[in-house]
């Protein structure tokens, strides 16, 4: 995009990989193999996820936003917007039951549909499906040098992190989730993120996309449990 060139350079890590040729080719051909099997179904069920979103509140079906990326160069991460306008200027984390989330974008955020555009960011190159999930630059600018190898891998739709942290808006909690946030969160989000850049192989990529497939129907499981009970003892 044009306006890449505005952005900073991020820190800088130069070490190597593990599997080098699996990152930079095997990694790469896969990746773009599945957008292409994924992208007609992905817009078949973008459309209605997009007509949804316009109708429910006001303003722009997908929301853009600069997020640390591959070899040290941000990027603008698509997503399918989830909160009102301008929420991020209010706050970057999302707090257990945030008024600035809408009522699609409850639904979504809790089955990852949001994420779905991400397939252009990928499909782009900007994106894996698998690798260190891409974050605010804020807190990519103060990745300590061993924290800089998580630059040296593309960023991904899903990582151990965000398997871990599935509920992170539970972990945050209501009371100063900013603060809860960087205290209970990202260290241990830096920490995974750092061992997924040094040891990425075949058998952790395939067995964490798995592990996120079942992580949100578990998740999208459980909430319906509770809504359920929720409603028989409501009658």
């Amino acid at each position: 995009m044009a306006d890449r060139e505005k952005l900073p350079d991020l820190p800088r890590w130069d070490g190597p990989l593990s599997h080098p040729f699996y990152s930079h080719v095997v990694k790469r051909a896969l990746d773009l193999l599945l957008a292409l099997i994924l992208l007609v179904p992905g817009l078949v069920l973008m459309l209605p996820l997009a007509l949804w979103v316009k109708l429910d509140s006001p303003g722009p079906v997908f929301y853009r936003a600069v997020r640390g990326g591959y070899h040290n160069k941000p990027f603008y991460i698509l997503k399918f917007r989830s909160m009102v306008v301008d929420a991020d200027k209010t706050g970057g984390c999302t707090a257990l039951g945030d008024s600035r989330v809408t009522r699609a974008g409850r639904v979504m955020r809790r089955l990852k549909l949001d994420e779905i555009p991400q397939l252009f960011n990928i499909l782009k190159g900007d994106m894996s499906f698998v690798g260190p999930r891409p974050e605010l630059l804020l807190y990519t600018m103060q990745y300590t040098k061993e924290q800089e190898c998580i630059l040296w891998v593309r960023p991904g739709v899903t990582d151990r992190s965000s398997i871990v942290f599935i509920a992170q808006d539970e972990i945050v909690g209501t009371e100063n989730p900013v603060e809860n946030f960087e205290r209970l969160v990202l260290p241990e989000k830096n920490r995974l993120r750092v061992e997924y850049a040094k040891n990425q192989s075949f058998g952790l990529d395939a067995r964490l996309f798995f592990e996120t497939l079942a992580g949100v129907a578990g998740k999208a499981g459980k909430k319906h449990s509770a809504e359920s009970a929720a409603g028989r003892n409501a009658r």
